[in-house]
């Protein structure tokens, strides 16, 4: 395979604070505006992709593959655009989930189109969407690739069972990350950050949906069916913990900042984040705990009334094409949702873009898929209730 690209300097979340982190939103449809669910029947627009070769697809900042001395240049994107002569308008507009949630739901309720075609959203929240009936059902027919190299472990979540309505763009894992030099020895355990020799020196992520799965973890809950009480349990533990001083604050993606200078030596943290990290401080390590850790992803969705369906189902298929794949998690070095990729990188010729076929933050291994598993999503209903109470705690 060609050379593919170094390793960016700065991840997506580096530059982001608090992703989906307000978990505010006691109402599904969010801004204190009454939900409008939207029948199947209803979902789709008259599709014109065939008549107009384009699409527009809106997804976060830092998530593509660039170009080293054409940064404005996206090459996988480009390809495909040659290749199936669709242009493609891609727009860096989403910074946070809720806030883009809002943006766009009061045309979605309203059965209004929001003029993009696809977009990128975190799990969690891309299950807002299906409940509500906001995103139309993918024609898997025409995604040979997807339905061939989708990882297994992503394939049927609780909020998408099958995969009908959205298809992982990237993934990755929350876990803990340490620092093993200044700590002095390894973390194992979840119940590892309550240690006395912490104190003071462990930081949580203060996003509801982004901590609360790795802690029930620690417990021993299974994070795909768990209960009310599990979440109030890991309440009355964090409340504890918070009243002891052994949490020295919760954060954003500000932890990693913490956890560079030292005043934090361990943390919740995404593996992501992790694998930038370690390229200045290989003693920073991240660790997938012995009870299990949170695979998370973020997701492509149709939303309805989208003009260019078919093209957008194109893009998407193209993305999961091994070799394009491999070439996007070259630089964006989250969690590869399509597998094949791993091969891929491996036969470079390149040695940096080959070892990163044996990062198993990139590509899980064995031992640690199996300690993997995708958090049930927090319905509207639970929802008010559970985000008054972690933001009590977390002192939103």
């Amino acid at each position: 395979m060609p050379l593919l690209p170094k390793t960016p300097s700065l991840s997506r979340r580096t530059l982001l604070r608090g992703l989906g982190g307000s978990a505010v939103l006691g109402v599904p449809a969010g801004c204190g505006v009454p939900a409008a669910h939207v029948a199947p029947g209803d979902r789709a627009a008259p599709d014109r992709s065939a008549v107009e070769p384009r699409l527009t697809w809106a997804n976060w900042p830092l998530y593509i593959d660039t170009d080293d001395e054409h940064p404005g240049r996206r090459p996988t994107l480009e390809a495909f655009e040659k290749e199936t002569g669709i242009s493609v308008d891609y727009v860096e507009e989403i910074n946070d989930n809720d806030e883009f949630f809002g943006r766009i739901s009061p045309a979605l309720m309203n059965h209004r189109p929001v003029d993009r075609d696809l977009i990128v959203i975190s799990d969690w929240m891309c299950g807002r969407f299906v409940r509500l009936g906001w995103v139309q059902e993918m024609d898997r027919g025409s995604q040979p690739n997807v339905a061939e190299h989708l990882d297994p472990l992503l394939r049927s979540p609780a909020f998408d069972p099958g995969r009908r309505f959205t298809v992982p763009w990237q993934s990755g894992i929350t876990g803990i990350a340490y620092n093993r030099r200044r700590l002095g020895r390894e973390i194992r355990h979840v119940s590892d950050l309550w240690a006395a020799d912490l104190k003071g020196r462990v930081t949580l992520l203060s996003g509801m949906d982004e901590a609360f799965a790795l802690l029930m973890q620690g417990n021993g809950v299974d994070i795909t069916d768990w209960r009310t009480d599990d979440f109030h349990l890991i309440c009355e533990q964090v409340e504890e913990q918070v009243a002891k001083g052994q949490i020295r604050r919760f954060t954003g993606n500000d932890y990693i900042k913490d956890l560079s200078s030292g005043d934090v030596l361990a943390c919740q943290a995404y593996s992501g984040d992790v694998i930038q990290l370690q390229a200045d401080d290989p003693d920073i390590e991240f660790v997938v705990p012995e009870e299990g850790a949170e695979l998370w992803a973020e997701s492509l969705m149709i939303p309805d009334l989208a003009r260019h369906k078919a093209n957008a189902e194109r893009l998407i298929d193209h993305y999961y094409r091994p070799e394009v794949a491999a070439e996007l998690a070259a630089w964006v070095n989250y969690v590869c949702p399509v597998p094949a990729a791993r091969d891929v990188l491996a036969s470079s010729g390149d040695e940096e873009t080959a070892a990163l076929a044996e990062d198993p933050l990139i590509f899980p291994d064995a031992a640690m898929r199996e300690r993997l598993a995708i958090a049930r999503d927090i319905p509207a209903g639970e929802r008010a209730e559970f985000a008054k109470r972690w933001n009590g705690i977390v002192g939103v």
